[in-house]
């Protein structure tokens, strides 16, 4: 069954679950800034092997002591539902590396 775009209220709906989440455009984005630049580069190689378990990656930029992503599904071009499946790994596994 192919991926259909999220609605603007299933989008607002599921950003509510995950705070500091937000809409950009056709993207989700979300900042976390870290104790150090060696925990933002851990935490860039671990989002990165989530990545690739779900075969789904995102915009993904390192700071000094920062970590930015912005997420949709290219093929889609919108936000899919994929997309908060990142999401909220991401969220899971930030606390682990003391990201704020």
């Amino acid at each position: 069954m192919p991926l259909e775009p999220l609605s603007q209220k299933e989008i607002e709906d599921r950003l509510a679950e995950l705070p500091g989440w937000s809409l950009q455009g056709d993207r989700i984005a979300r900042s976390y800034r870290l104790p150090s630049h060696f925990a933002a580069t851990a935490m860039v190689v671990h989002i990165a092997q989530v990545q690739e378990e779900l075969d789904h990656h995102s915009d993904l930029t390192l700071g000094y002591n920062t970590v930015s992503l912005t997420v949709n599904t290219h093929t889609v071009g919108a936000v899919t539902k994929r997309d908060f499946a990142l999401a909220r790994r991401i969220e899971d596994l930030a606390p682990g590396h003391g990201a704020q």
